[in-house]
C-alpha cells in the first residue's frame, strides 16, 4: 500500500522515538487510526502497538514508523501527523484536508 499520501513531521517522529525509549521497547510503533464518534462525525485515535496487521500501512520517519489500518487510511489520505506542545498541552494531531468539519479541539472531524 503507498504511504506518500500521508505525512508525519519531524516533531511526531522524535516524540515516538522519545516515548520508545522511555518504555524501553524499540519495536512500538505509533498506530493512527479513525473511530466513529466524537462532536463532528469521526475521531482520530493514537496509540501504541508492536504488532503490525497485513492490512497496515507503514509510514516510516527518522528511523520510526506509524501504522494506518486500512479503514483509517482512506480517511487520512494526504493528512499530516504532527506533535506539538502548547497551551492546550502536549498531543499528537492530525491535520486532514479532506475534513469539511472540525471541532474545536482537533480531535474530531466530519467529511
Amino acid at each position: 500500500m503507498s504511504t506518500a499520501e500521508i505525512e508525519v513531521t519531524d516533531a511526531a517522529a522524535a516524540k515516538v522515538q522519545q516515548l520508545k525509549e522511555e518504555e524501553d521497547n524499540q519495536y512500538l510503533k505509533l498506530r493512527v487510526f479513525v473511530t466513529g464518534g466524537g462532536c463532528a462525525g469521526f475521531q482520530y485515535g493514537f496509540t501504541f502497538d508492536e504488532e503490525q496487521a497485513d492490512d497496515d500501512a507503514v509510514i516510516e520517519r527518522n528511523g520510526v514508523e506509524f501504522l494506518v489500518d486500512a479503514l483509517s487510511y482512506q480517511y487520512l489520505q494526504g493528512s499530516v501527523v504532527d506533535y506539538e506542545e502548547g497551551l492546550q498541552g502536549a498531543r499528537f494531531l492530525i491535520t486532514n484536508p479532506a475534513a469539511t468539519t472540525t471541532c474545536g479541539c482537533g480531535a474530531s472531524f466530519g467529511i
